[in-house]
């Protein structure tokens, strides 16, 4: 059964089997790159503590680390975009899951501070762009009916390569000293490269979507999503990217400091915290997903702008020491966080045709991520606990965002 195909399955996993044989084998590649994808880049905030000793880096380098990663991360999520539509998603998925294998190996070979900020910039590159690729292919084997809860299983794959990377953390600094940990952790970075060769031999690009993409003479154009017909669509999409992720990595970057120096909480970042943060992201990612598919790609965004907002302010109301109080909501907060970013796969791909599909996608979502990227440190200069209410703005552009997007739930991809 194809993604065109209109007979109902109503069984569990349905949205899985009526992807087809073709169609399974695109969501284990897009799903296994995005999980390994978030495996390499957990690799730095985790070993980023040993790497600060190690080359006795000040905190402006040692965070110039991240923002490098997220920047570049951004243009070669556009790169990427663009060239899903030009040479197709399967091919644009095997390039940029190899440029951020071999970058995240050659981390650990760095032997200075500079070495190691240019490989992080260039491990970037690879890892903004296999989230484009790998939403559009997965996005057009699906039908219209499960697409939401499809792609969002492949966002799920962030969560898994998280918490794969805890584990791998956990036993590699448990044997060896932090001095040479650091260098092993990028060095498990090259397990992507068997997926590498895999997706070569068995994922092909959805037929329909394929061939519509190749019949128009203009795909993989930037100019084409500015062209007044999209345009109206590309403002507000980017919007919406921008509110969200910058309503994200607000809070991802500012919470733990305002819980641990204004409200005195010593669990944050502990293996308690992590365990129940990262299976609400999970089962957020899951949970958001369905949602897209029931309620509707906009009310799904709006549901979860008002619940990370609203967790914002709870979070300013706990009391001091209440460390048991903030381990158990960080599962809410994973949830949260994590369940708003489902809809991006389906809803970009449904606001653009096939031929600007993955420049669409890849410009709008990684446009936003550049922007969102400097909320945190826009916001350190009001202390943590106005990056608390600025996290709360962002959610509300997104709101406001989502006024200028029709709504596409039930769309075919054509």
């Amino acid at each position: 059964m194809n993604a065109t195909a209109t007979t109902e399955d109503t069984r569990p996993f349905a949205w899985f089997r009526t992807l087809g044989s073709r169609g399974r084998r695109a969501f284990i590649g897009a799903f296994g790159g995005y999980g390994l994808d978030s495996f390499d880049y957990q690799t730095l905030p985790l070993g980023l503590a040993a790497i600060t000793a190690y080359y006795g880096l000040s905190g402006g380098e040692a965070g110039l680390l991240g923002t490098t990663t997220l920047v570049v991360s951004a243009i070669g999520g556009i790169g990427a975009g663009v060239l899903a539509d030009r040479i197709g998603r399967v091919r644009t998925l095997q390039i940029t899951i190899a440029m951020y294998t071999i970058f995240t190996v050659l981390c650990g070979f760095a032997p200075n501070f500079e070495t190691l900020l240019v490989f992080r910039a260039l491990q970037g590159l690879g890892f903004g762009g296999e989230w484009a690729a790998g939403a559009a292919l997965v996005a057009e084997y699906s039908q219209a009916r499960y697409r939401g809860r499809t792609v969002a299983f492949v966002q799920s794959a962030w969560a898994v390569g998280w918490a794969l990377s805890v584990v791998v953390y956990t036993v590699v600094f448990s044997v060896w000293s932090p001095d040479i940990a650091w260098r092993v952790m990028f060095w498990t970075g090259v397990i992507p490269a068997l997926l590498v060769l895999w997706v070569r031999r068995n994922v092909q690009d959805a037929p329909v979507a394929e061939a519509a993409r190749t019949a128009k003479k203009e795909r993989g154009s930037l100019a084409g999503i500015f062209k007044p017909d999209l345009l109206r669509t590309t403002f507000f999409a980017a919007l919406l990217a921008t509110g969200v992720q910058g309503g994200y990595y607000t809070l991802a970057t500012w919470l733990p400091s305002y819980l641990k120096t204004t409200r005195g909480l010593t669990v944050i970042g502990t293996g308690g915290y992590l365990a129940f943060l990262i299976s609400g992201a999970f089962i957020g990612y899951v949970t958001g997903g369905y949602l897209t598919d029931i309620l509707g790609r906009k009310k799904t965004f709006l549901l979860f702008s008002v619940l990370s907002a609203g967790l914002i302010i709870a979070y300013t109301q706990i009391p001091e020491g209440a460390n048991t109080l903030v381990l158990f909501l960080g599962f809410p907060l994973g949830f949260s966080m994590s369940a708003i970013f489902s809809g991006f796969g389906a809803f970009l791909a449904e606001l653009y045709p096939s031929a600007l599909r993955g420049t669409g996608q890849g410009f709008t979502y990684n446009l936003g991520r550049a922007i969102g990227a400097t909320f945190p440190a826009v916001v350190g200069f009001l202390g943590a606990g106005g990056a608390m209410v600025f996290g709360a703005v962002g959610y509300g552009i997104a709101v406001l965002a989502l006024l200028g997007l029709p709504e596409t739930r039930g769309r075919e991809l054509l």
